[in-house]
């Protein structure tokens, strides 16, 4: 199964409880279950000892892992417990070879494999977008999307979970519909609450605490500084937190933004209030808007002899905080 959508909705939490509900049950055979996460491993093929590692208890370099996990899932053998593979951040193991996620969609297709596949990424269209057709076609049919979190769903999630804390319904509805407004990120939501709470302290976290919370959200440096930008410049920040948020990689390149740009000039007409009208940059406009934006630091540009690669300096939400206004 693949599993995917924008930071912060729950994809991980809900694969874990699932899991959780499952083993506590007990109406399924046994399984054993091993997780790997992408963001936390330092190259792809180390992919290969953790998963070896989990199973066996042993520790071994990842050729000679690569070779005993492919003799395991391809080879019929003695009968052993079934295996769920959750693979976390599956963005992350996507390089330019993709020879790790082609070995384990390959194993996992094998009849006598025993071995499930959960993939959770951000990107929705990683399959048909970045993967090749021989990793894309073994992904299977089964998907599931989590959307971001509307405010109703928000403002149920942050009362639950601060169930019993010191702060008013009202203060919890605002942050669920400012930030539903932004980005949906139950993470977010969570985050603001603690800092109201933060400031009200002792007392009671209100109108007036969560506002103050929102006004340093908005009002920091960083948004600042992407405020005091050129709308065509805010435009690239845009594109550029879009195409992070998209597929979950530190990194994009400026092919990727310049497509991101027109789509959203098509699509909103007026990007920001503070321009009646902007056109996407041409090539050679965007490469000087990157450079200007590289020399205040809030893009990082990686040269490539293709293209360049272009890094986001500043977090997704003080450019969604600064482009989108959202009113405090």
């Amino acid at each position: 199964m693949y599993i995917s959508g924008v930071p912060g909705t729950g994809k991980t939490a809900t694969v874990n409880s699932a899991l959780k509900v499952l083993k506590e049950e007990q109406e399924l055979p046994e399984f054993q279950l091993v997780e790997v996460n992408g963001m936390r491993i330092a190259e792809p093929r180390q992919a290969y000892v953790q998963i070896y590692k989990q199973l066996t208890g042993k520790s071994v370099v990842w050729e000679q892992a690569c070779a005993l996990l492919e003799k395991r899932f391809t080879n019929p053998g003695p009968r052993r417990t079934p295996t769920v593979l959750v693979v976390d951040e599956l963005d992350a193991l996507c390089n330019r070879r993709q020879d790790v996620l082609y070995s384990i969609m390959e194993w996992a297709a094998h009849n006598t494999a025993l071995l499930t596949v959960l993939a959770v990424a951000n990107t929705m269209d990683l399959p048909e977008r970045a993967l090749a057709a021989r990793v894309a076609s073994r992904l299977g049919l089964t998907r599931l999307t989590f959307p971001p979190y509307s405010h109703t769903q928000l403002q149920c999630i942050v009362a639950t979970r601060l169930a019993g804390a010191n702060v008013t319904p009202d203060a919890v509805q605002l942050i669920a519909r400012k930030v539903a407004a932004v980005s949906g990120d139950a993470r977010r939501a969570l985050a603001l609450c603690g800092r109201a709470l933060e400031i009200a302290a002792p007392n009671c976290a209100g109108f007036k605490e969560v506002q103050a919370a929102l006004g340093e959200a908005a009002s920091s440096a960083t948004v600042r500084a992407i405020r005091n930008c050129s709308p065509a410049e805010r435009l690239m920040l845009r594109a550029t937190a879009a195409e992070v948020e998209r597929t979950g990689s530190d990194e994009t390149t400026l092919s990727r933004v310049l497509a991101t740009a027109a789509a959203i000039v098509a699509l909103d007409g007026r990007p920001y209030r503070s321009a009646t009208s902007i056109r996407a940059p041409t090539p050679s406009q965007a490469q000087a808007i990157c450079a200007r934006l590289a020399a205040i630091k809030l893009l990082l540009i990686e040269p490539k002899p293709s293209e360049p690669r272009l890094l986001l300096n500043v977090s997704a939400d003080d450019v969604h905080y600064a482009t989108k206004q959202i009113t405090v």
